[in-house]
């Protein structure tokens, strides 16, 4: 149909109601629906289907006669032209590593031109091309039902395609769908209900719980259904379908059927012709499948009927896990549409997702809109040869000022889990605009801190995400890195060693609790250590961070060291010295988190984090070995937590102007914790030198930090009063009191040390230069008072042995 065409139809529907469709060619949104009782409107639908690489072209297309049918047609999945192995892999990353190099950004932070002298090197290991491991998931042999139950009409479902969805989803995953929005035919028990038929939702680790991983009907025939009601007329345009998360049963629907309802009392099946339309459904239970319908159909309810299933002998139940696909329609009796409308951020940012290439683009305009205040610089690469970019945000970008302390934001560790990178790409837009504008809160935590964000950790695994899509993705895919390695258990296990240490050491003063050394093992060629989490150890390395964050996704809670159980067990609660301080970081972000402290939000998957106002120790919700939160804690000066941002590992766009602004006052408020506690320079009294690697010690906390190379310190504390020392090779030990406040501000504990007489010695007979008075003056008084202890003990030794032969003779 070449220009505008109106054509006003009037037909006459079921029960002597009329439907008044006006059909443009374009705008589907804006289609006025008129109905009575359970009249539905439906819109023929065109899918072109292309090949893997290309977005799939979507056109409504109203059609000129009505029908209450599906006209559902077999579409055949496409074929997909993406090489995953050898050389296809290389020419698909041939193209982004060579436009990182145009771009010519710096290689890394200008501190590596001076590292600091405990650096240490982990070695990179040969660079071998090898084929991307495949897991491969051993499926139980599936009792097939007979041909004459699937009919050769049958829909074909989408999977593994890069086709976008007409409509979001409803929000099933995400729990914007509630769970009285969820009813069934039936179900098995109360584990096993339809709130639980939740695309990606986990199970616990019990069999047979309150948190299982599908909704399963009692009862194993044709008639069991799940039902979704949308709470207003929907467009629904398909349904994606995944079997039952469990470690103790396999349950995976084959196929099954859909209808649609305005009053849930009438339903009207999705039509393939003169026939009800079958859709395939799963094969394993975690690849979701799609299957999108070729005409939408407008109606409030919607069923997911199964009709064959894994069934295991006679054991098989009838399971799955599912999402919806479908538009809100506008209700023209609504004289109050912004009471149903979403709310969207105000902020003007670009709210989308971005691949590697749209990653780099961005962070490149931001800081072309502030040059004053940003840099780009790369830390490292990943195996594919990405550049894993950080943004760094200060008054004085590329310098480390004294007294300004370090903070960093890491996300995209776990390449699905995305809304960290989206939520960090946001922040950097923000934090340039609302610069510029001129907001005090912005300006003076710019001025104050120097702020580096990394969006993405693993890119490799992201952009294995992003070609699957938000709800295609599944639970795991690009969750590690290209080569199969789960980066939140690479770094060196530190704890190990120090609670052995623990328990063989009789003298608690020969104990170290900071700055534990890398095992040398760890730092060989031959250790399985990602490049990428190579890269973030050196950065740690030569930034002296304080605060840091590591956003992740998949739950809804603030986690804090130790992530490491003790004794290896599968969760005990583990804490730091520094127990106190953990938990006020944690409730920091977790209290100002707009869906974290809604107190009648529902548990994500298994555990219900309210009961713990939605922080816990790492180690108290599982163990986690290897974890960067212990090795920053261990092996530097920098405090760091883990935030899990949302129940859905990968939301769809439509959701990602709301997690903004669910988030962004909690990333602000997180980043000024940087400036509580104690800052101050450690200096020589002699020469006003600052004296790098000096320990700050505080009495009643088992965990000291050092002073950075220019000798400024910074210490993390709550309020209170404290008493600090501090000491260096070679120098006296001095101890103050700091008193800690509720302040913005951190107290400001500065040190002048005194050199001992012999590091003075050294120092001036290394230069060839003549020994002050002073310090002769002290050279004889050390002289004479060695002397007084070495005669009297020889007069000692001889009293004895003059006693000795008295006794004898």
């Amino acid at each position: 149909m070449a220009g505008v065409l109106h054509l006003t139809l009037l037909l006459f529907l079921h029960y002597g109601s009329f439907a008044v469709v006006s059909s443009r060619p374009a705008d589907d949104d804006t289609t006025a629906v008129a109905s009575t009782d359970a009249a539905f409107t439906t819109f023929t639908t065109t899918v072109s289907l292309s090949s893997a690489g290309k977005t799939a072209n979507t056109t409504d297309v109203p059609t000129t006669g009505f029908t209450t049918s599906c006209n559902e047609k077999t579409t055949k999945p496409p074929t997909t032209s993406t090489t995953t192995e050898g050389t296809g892999k290389t020419a698909e990353r041939a193209a982004p590593r060579k436009e990182a190099e145009e771009e010519g950004e710096e290689e890394g932070p200008l501190e590596l031109a001076r590292r600091s002298t405990r650096s240490v090197n982990v070695g990179k290991k040969p660079k071998t091309v090898v084929a991307k491991p495949k897991v491969i998931s051993k499926e139980p042999k599936v009792v097939k039902k007979t041909k004459a139950q699937v009919k050769k009409s049958k829909s074909q479902s989408v999977a593994g395609t890069e086709t976008v969805p007409q409509c979001p989803p409803l929000g099933l995953e995400s729990l914007k769908v509630k769970d009285n929005q969820l009813k069934a035919s039936s179900y098995k028990r109360r584990g096993l209900g339809p709130h639980r038929g939740r695309l990606n939702i986990q199970s616990g680790i019990e069999d047979g719980d309150i948190y299982d991983g599908a909704w399963c009907a009692q009862y194993r025939d044709q008639n069991q259904w799940l039902e979704v009601d949308a709470r207003q007329q929907t467009r629904f345009t398909g349904v994606i379908l995944q079997g039952r998360s469990s470690i103790w049963s396999w349950n995976v629907v084959h196929t099954y059927k859909v209808q649609f309802s305005n009053d849930s009392l009438v339903w009207k099946p999705c039509m393939n012709g003169t026939e009800e339309a079958v859709f395939e459904g799963n094969q394993d239970t975690e690849t979701p499948v799609l299957a999108l319908f070729n005409t939408s159909t407008v109606a409030r309810y919607i069923r997911i009927n199964p009709q064959t299933w894994y069934e295991n002998g006679t054991l098989g139940d009838i399971c799955l896990r599912a999402e919806v696909l479908g538009c809100t329609v506008p209700d023209p009796n609504n004289i109050y549409p912004w009471q149903t409308e979403l709310a969207e951020s105000r902020d003007k940012l670009d709210f989308r997702h971005h691949n590697y290439k749209e990653m780099r683009k961005l962070m490149k305009s931001v800081n072309e809109a502030c040059p004053d205040i940003t840099r780009i610089y790369s830390i490292g690469k990943s195996y594919t040869g990405l550049k894993l970019y950080v943004m760094e945000i200060s008054d004085n970008p590329g310098k480390h000022e004294l007294g300004e302390p370090e903070f960093r934001y890491v996300a995209g560790m776990h390449g699905n889990e995305v809304l960290g990178r989206e939520l960090l790409l946001n922040l950097m837009e923000y934090m340039c605009q609302e610069y510029k504008r001129g907001d005090q809160r912005i300006v003076r935590l710019i001025k104050e801190t120097r702020i580096h964000l990394l969006p993405s950790m693993n890119p490799d695994g992201y952009e294995m995400a992003f070609k699957k899509g938000s709800e295609l993705a599944g639970w795991a895919l690009g969750r590690y890195s290209y080569e199969g390695i789960d980066m939140n258990h690479n770094f060196a296990d530190l704890n190990s060693g120090m609670w052995t240490a623990i328990e063989l050491e009789t003298d608690q003063s020969k104990l170290i609790n900071h700055y534990f050394p890398i095992p040398e093992q760890y730092t060989s060629e031959d250790a399985f250590v990602a490049s990428e989490t190579r890269a973030v150890i050196n950065w740690m390395q030569n930034i002296p961070f304080v605060l840091s964050a590591n956003l992740h996704g998949g739950e809804l809670v603030v986690t804090y060291p130790y992530d490491m159980t003790r004794d290896w067990a599968p969760r005990e609660h583990t804490p730091t010295a520094d127990e106190s301080f953990f938990r006020w970081l944690a409730t920091v972000y977790a209290s100002t988190n707009q869906v974290m402290s809604n107190p009648d939000r529902r548990p994500c998957h298994n555990k219900d984090f309210l009961r713990y106002n939605n922080i816990i120790n790492g180690a108290d919700w599982h163990n986690v070995p290897g974890s960067m939160n212990d090795f920053s804690y261990l092996h530097t000066n920098c405090f760091e937590v883990t935030v899990e941002l949302s129940c859905d590992k990968f939301p769809h766009v439509s959701e990602l102007p709301i997690e903004w602004n669910n988030n962004r006052e909690s990333l602000l408020v997180y980043m000024e914790q940087v400036h509580r506690g104690i800052k101050g320079v450690v200096r020589d009294k002699d020469t006003e030198a600052g004296i790098a690697d000096a320990i700050i010690k505080v009495d009643v906390i088992d965990h000291h930090i050092r002073s950075v190379a220019d000798g400024d310190y910074w210490r993390l504390l709550n309020p209170g009063e404290y008493k600090v020392t501090a000491s260096a090779q070679g120098y006296f030990p001095s101890t103050r009191t700091c008193q800690v406040m509720y302040d913005h501000y951190p107290t400001i504990c500065d040190f002048r040390l005194t050199k001992m007489p012999k590091q003075r010695l050294k120092e001036i007979l290394a230069k060839g230069g003549k020994l002050p008075k002073d310090l002769q003056l002290r050279l004889r008084q050390l002289r004479l008072r060695k002397l007084r202890v070495t005669t009297k003990a020889i007069n000692q030794r001889r009293a004895a042995a003059a006693a000795k032969r008295v006794r004898r003779m």
